[in-house]
């Protein structure tokens, strides 16, 4: 029987509470599936660690995660630090120490949960985030500080490798997806260098996938696709800025931020791949008992399928839309008015009532 070893970080805000919430539905999963066990180990790494410590994990941190099979996160940011320092020390420091390269969004709308396009048609996607380099590469600096003639330089770094690698992710996901679909969003008629280069590595790509429908668009146009022709679309890769922002409004178009989960993946398995629901820390709902966990749970389902135990991540998600179809217990940004403590004993009973 296989037992993946699961590194816990709560972080920072609502993480805590709904990673807890995610280990209970994974504890109920790991017990109706059997075949497989999970062993969790919680790390207090965050804001409250910096307070202590002065950093957000300690300097051997990576070393530390490096032989587990996965990392469960819930959230960084704490408005009493600026957000960069707390990103920068743990969410991106794992992320790119583990060169997690593919940060894989899927966007639907589930069963029950309505949402705010009045058309949304089948609203089934999935963003592919390069999540590496490019305008979050850190690169630049600022001189002069405090001075009228101070000057702040934030350089986007592309490289051919990093472009080619996450494209050929996206085609190869595009390709397992019934629809065959591949849409690249760019700016490169403003962003004539970096975006250009994206632009002919896709170009060059595509010759290799010839059952893969493509096209691209101007990041600004696929704002507008999203919200007036979500059927237009399918697998959507683009930068790291890029994708950022558009996950975020893939997830609003889904019903609610609080459904979505995400995927920081290293694909060739070197190091282990991170696993988050993509809210943040919602430092306003912190201790109320309100988050909502299904981008928890949702994250959860995805986690088990890398790990190769996509039976079970199914039997979360049928779960999940049990209760979502069912129109309660839901927490207050879908409507309801049910606890984080509700979402998840509902979703922990519809996974041990189900019939097979």
């Amino acid at each position: 029987m296989a037992d993946y070893r699961i590194a816990a970080i709560g972080g920072d805000g609502i993480g805590p509470e709904v990673v807890r919430a995610g280990i209970e539905v994974l504890r109920a999963a790991e017990q109706r599936e059997g075949g497989f066990s999970l062993t969790f180990e919680t790390f207090p790494w965050g804001s409250d660690y910096y307070f202590e410590h002065s950093r957000m994990m300690p300097d051997d941190g990576l070393e530390t995660l490096k032989p587990f099979d996965a990392i469960y996160f819930g959230a960084v940011g704490d408005m009493r630090l600026p957000d960069d320092v707390t990103l920068w020390g743990l969410r991106l420091k794992i992320c790119q120490g583990f060169d997690q390269y593919a940060n894989v969004r899927p966007a639907r709308v589930l069963k029950g949960v309505t949402s705010p396009l009045r058309n949304p048609g089948n609203l089934d996607w999935v963003i592919v985030r390069e999540n590496s380099e490019g305008e979050y590469s850190g690169a630049g600096g600022r001189v002069h500080r405090g001075l009228p003639e101070e000057v702040a330089v934030d350089a986007s770094v592309f490289t051919r490798t990093g472009c080619e690698r996450i494209q050929r992710f996206a085609f190869e996901l595009a390709r397992k997806r019934p629809r065959k679909k591949l849409t690249l969003v760019t700016k490169s008629n403003a962003q004539r260098h970096g975006m250009v280069m994206w632009d002919e590595i896709f170009a060059a790509l595509k010759g290799d996938y010839p059952d893969v429908e493509t096209d691209k668009v101007l990041v600004d146009a696929a704002t507008v696709r999203m919200t007036l022709h979500p059927d237009s679309l399918d697998v959507i890769v683009a930068s790291n800025l890029h994708a950022d922002i558009l996950s975020d409004l893939a997830a609003a178009l889904s019903g609610s931020i609080g459904v979505a989960p995400t995927a920081n993946l290293n694909p060739e398995g070197r190091f282990p791949s991170m696993f988050e629901p993509i809210h943040g820390s919602a430092p306003d709902i912190v201790g109320k008992n309100v988050a909502n966990p299904i981008g928890t749970f949702w994250t959860a389902a995805f986690m088990l399928e890398s790990l190769g135990e996509a039976k079970a991540g199914a039997r979360i998600m049928r779960a999940v839309e049990r209760v979502t179809s069912a129109g309660s217990p839901l927490t207050p940004d879908l409507g309801g008015n049910a606890t984080t403590d509700d979402v998840t004993r509902a979703v922990c009973e519809a996974i041990a009532g189900e019939n097979e």
